[in-house]
């Protein structure tokens, strides 16, 4: 009992020095600089992360997307889903253009969330 006692006093001895020892503001200043600057950093590469990962997992089959699928995508309505549904099956994605069913613009805009499975 009297170990346990004297390690809880050097525990508390040791907390109460690491406490009480003095800082200088700028030191303080500096370290909250560089953790905010670290933040920063680790949040942009993250946000990075999160958006290669949805580009890459939001691709879409125009051959068996669902209408509320398609109209996930950019600039994609529901009366655009029904013309790309209606002119069902494509060979190519590319071919919602060629047989005018969006424009080329419209088509930019989805260009890398679409493809055509067979």
């Amino acid at each position: 009992m009297r170990t346990l006692n004297l390690l809880i006093a050097s525990l508390l001895l040791v907390f109460l020095a690491a406490c009480n020892s003095p800082q200088n503001p700028d030191q303080i200043r500096e370290r909250t600089a560089n953790a905010t600057s670290q933040i920063k950093t680790d949040t942009k590469a993250v946000a990075e992360g999160i958006k290669e990962g949805l580009g890459r997992s939001s691709t879409v089959d125009i051959n068996s997307a669902s209408k509320e699928d398609l109209m996930k995508l950019p600039g994609i309505t529901d009366a655009r889903a029904e013309r790309i549904i209606a002119a069902r099956p494509y060979d190519q994605a590319t071919e919602l253009v060629t047989r005018k069913v969006l424009t080329k613009g419209e088509y930019d805009q989805i260009a890398t969330h679409v493809t055509a499975k067979k």
